[in-house]
């Protein structure tokens, strides 16, 4: 049985969005090993980001290079079917990954979508102003009425 979408076909998903802080797309092969060097250098600011705080972290220490490749291959096939949207977030200058942006169905009731983001540790500045980004963004270009995405 094939997923139900998350976001209907008559709405356009935005492919990202590019400013002078961030670069924001859809997360692809291309980011691997950006990706798996920012989240496994700050496993502890991700658990302390809001909307995080409390998790376990998503995945194990053994987790490899190669395993978050195939993270990323399914990721990206959600995002094609339109079950979940995961995005890098990027340095402009340098291209490489400081962050990501998920949004997903929310599993309370309460919400229609579940929103998260982080950024480096080395980056944690960038965090308040990535939150108010992305918020802006899933107003304006997202068919959510009732999203969740803790506060800073």
């Amino acid at each position: 049985m094939e997923s139900m979408r998350f976001v209907p076909d008559q709405c356009d998903v935005p492919v990202g969005i590019r400013t002078e802080l961030f670069i924001i797309e859809p997360l692809a092969e291309r980011h691997n090993e950006s990706d798996y060097a920012a989240w496994t250098s700050s496993r502890q600011q991700i658990k302390a980001t809001p909307g995080f705080t409390g998790d376990t972290l998503w995945v194990d220490d053994d987790f490899s290079l190669a395993d978050n490749a195939a993270s990323i291959a399914k990721h990206a096939s959600d995002f094609a079917k339109r079950t979940e949207f995961n995005y890098a977030v990027l340095d402009p200058g340098s291209q490489e990954v400081i962050g990501s942006v998920y949004i997903r169905p929310s599993a309370r009731d309460e919400y229609d979508a579940d929103v998260r983001s982080w950024v480096r540790a080395d980056r944690a500045e960038l965090d308040k102003p990535l939150y108010d980004l992305v918020s802006g963004w899933r107003a304006d270009a997202w068919p959510f009425r009732n999203p969740a995405y803790a506060k800073r």
